[in-house]
């Protein structure tokens, strides 16, 4: 069974009169493992020489009692040290549960951060997973902002990740 996220941004962009839809969806691979446990993940943006640019989602066990959970999102390492340390968990509008296979939407207004004041130029979308007894997974995928012409591009993880895209409509 395959789990997809899909986060769409819609709303204005720099220029009055223009308008972006950007979905992106993430593969959760339901894994046959003796003890399996949902994947946290951070989802985020950032430039071409990897500099943060800003978070769209982190997802972890939220129900844990004294907010035990959010003691095991450093195993996403990447992540944790461009942002993650910095935060103080949980974050309205940016932290959820974490996602059990099956489809998902989260959606991000352009007007809000991080898109909004987003410069013009080229980024990576970031989608990073580490779970419990398992492993740990990156991705990256290159976009330019604002779209002028509809782009897509897409990736294949190897084990904690599956198919990983990014549509983007001007």
């Amino acid at each position: 069974m395959r789990t997809f996220v899909s986060i769409s941004m819609t709303g204005a962009m720099m220029a009055p009169g223009l308008a972006a839809e950007v979905r992106v969806s993430v593969e959760i691979p339901r894994l046959n493992v003796a003890e399996y446990h949902r994947p946290y993940v951070a989802i985020w943006l950032e430039k071409p020489d990897q500099s943060f640019v800003g978070n769209l989602a982190v997802w972890y066990d939220l129900k844990l009692k004294d907010n035990e959970g959010s003691k095991w999102l450093k195993d996403m390492r990447q992540w944790w040290r461009k942002s993650g340390r910095e935060l103080t968990m949980p974050v309205d509008g940016l932290s959820s549960a974490t996602r059990a296979p099956g489809e998902h939407t989260i959606n991000v207004a352009v007007d809000q951060p991080p898109m909004r004041g987003l410069t013009p130029g080229d980024y990576h979308l970031v989608i990073e997973a580490a779970r419990e007894v398992g492993g740990r997974e990156i991705l990256r995928l290159p976009f330019r902002w604002p779209a002028t012409a509809p782009e897509s591009q897409r990736i294949k993880g190897g084990h904690e990740l599956g198919h990983v895209a990014i549509d983007i409509r001007p």
